[in-house]
């Protein structure tokens, strides 16, 4: 009995030596950790404090975005700003990028959950290897935990670069949802005073004669000029906010037209806008060379500008056509 006793000590013993030896080194692991995450999030705050887009090299970026602990997501943009890059949509990216992340910023709902940074090329080319990307501007959250995942990449090329459709990707992915507040622009305003007070003054002038406001051609060249710009995509611009152009940092290829019909570029759509007025012109010059009074010979000649402008313009619009719906089979006779 007394054997079986000793025997039960020594084990008692032995367990809890074990369970010491073990549980002291895991509880100042932890305590490591912890203060390890409290100094990565003290440093955070105070940068964003400074400045609400964190600048980042490849150092900053490694401890802080890509090695744990973490319990915050960081957004960060990998953009080229320099002026020898001549990206312009990277400076139109950044544009909008500030924009929102002083709105997260200065908000009455700002926290450590999430913290806005930059990595730009000339700073930080070992990140962009590091991720394998070769192009800019990009966006990607570093969720708290885990890698990121394929949602956590922006489709830049689909929603555009706006603050506003940033803000809700980021409400997706991290369930923090930020009020873009834009600081006030008074160009429109400007504008439009500037636009009614011409037309005032016109109006002004000709009070004694006002047969110009039923005029029909004025009227017609107005409402084609509405119709030309909704119908080249200028109010999708305006909701989506996308790229003028995208430009290759690497190559420095710059495309005008987007390669998918789910999106588009601002220069597309003034390209279209132009061969769209190029089919209407010709169109009217044939219309003039139909019903016109004028001698046969100017006739002819309006009719032989209008087909070859209405030729050529509809046959670069449907080479586009063809460039964005790939598979297209029909094509007409010039290529754009």
């Amino acid at each position: 009995m007394a054997a079986r006793w000793c025997l039960w000590c020594v084990s008692a013993n032995m367990a809890v030596a074990l369970l010491l030896s073990y549980g002291v080194p895991s509880a100042s692991a932890q305590r490591k950790k912890e203060m390890v995450l409290s100094e990565k999030v003290s440093q955070l705050m105070e940068w964003t404090n400074k400045r609400p887009v964190i600048r980042m090299n490849g150092d900053k970026f490694r401890r802080l975005v890509k090695a744990p602990p973490r319990n915050y997501s960081v957004i960060v943009m990998f953009t080229a700003l320099q002026l020898h890059r001549q990206c312009v949509v990277c400076k139109q990216a950044d544009e909008e990028f500030q924009i929102l992340a002083n709105s997260w910023r200065y908000s009455s709902a700002f926290t450590n959950r999430i913290f806005f940074a930059m990595v730009d090329f000339d700073e930080g080319s070992d990140v962009f290897q590091m991720l394998n990307m070769n192009s800019a501007p990009t966006f990607i959250n570093f969720p708290a935990k885990g890698k990121p995942k394929r949602g956590d990449t922006y489709e830049l090329q689909v929603r555009g670069f706006s603050a506003e459709q940033i803000a809700r990707w980021i409400a997706d992915r991290t369930d923090v949802n930020i009020r873009v507040i834009r600081p006030p622009n008074y160009a429109g305003p400007l504008m439009l005073g500037l636009l009614l007070a011409v037309i005032g003054g016109l109006v002004y002038l000709r009070r004694s004669n006002m047969e110009f406001l039923f005029n029909k051609t004025g009227w017609a060249f107005a409402a084609l000029c509405f119709v030309l710009a909704m119908t080249s995509g200028q109010m999708w611009n305006h909701i989506r906010g996308p790229p003028y152009a995208h430009k290759n940092p690497h190559t420095g290829h710059v495309n005008y037209i987007h390669g998918s019909s789910q999106a588009q570029f601002v220069a597309e759509t003034h390209i279209v806008l132009l061969f769209n007025g190029g089919v209407t012109l010709g169109m009217v010059l044939l219309c003039e060379a139909a019903t016109s009074d004028m001698d046969i010979g100017k006739r002819k000649i309006m009719c032989v500008a209008g087909i070859v402008l209405v030729v050529l313009f509809f046959s670069w619009m449907l080479s586009i056509f063809r460039s964005k719906y790939h598979g297209y089979p029909y094509r007409f006779l010039f290529k754009f």
